[in-house]
């Protein structure tokens, strides 16, 4: 008796790339545009459990240059220190000192 063996199918061939592709896919690294702001003054704390400083800071480059912003840090921050700001556009909500509940 003897058997017959089917013919197993064979997997569809990948398309081979080129050494070149792979090594440039894998080594790039693309950063966002980002723009220095120097930290002018620490304003505060805030979030829940203050983890999160306030500082208001100059924008030293770009088309927003001069302008100075109110922006949430979170991190250690200390007045001088340079900022990357992925965008100068959007300010942050001023910190209140009534509180919660205290209106």
């Amino acid at each position: 008796m003897a058997e017959q063996e089917k013919p197993q199918p064979q997997p569809k061939a990948k398309p081979q790339q080129k050494p070149e592709e792979v090594e440039s896919k894998k080594g790039s690294v693309s950063f966002s545009q980002a723009v220095p702001a120097r930290v002018e003054e620490v304003i505060g704390r805030t979030g829940t459990r203050g983890e999160v400083t306030q500082v208001r800071c100059k924008v030293l480059e770009g088309f927003d240059k001069n302008k100075i912003l109110r922006r949430n840090v979170r991190g250690p921050i200390q007045k001088s220190d340079i900022l990357m700001l992925r965008e100068t556009e959007i300010e942050a909500r001023p910190l209140n000192k009534a509180g919660r509940g205290n209106a």
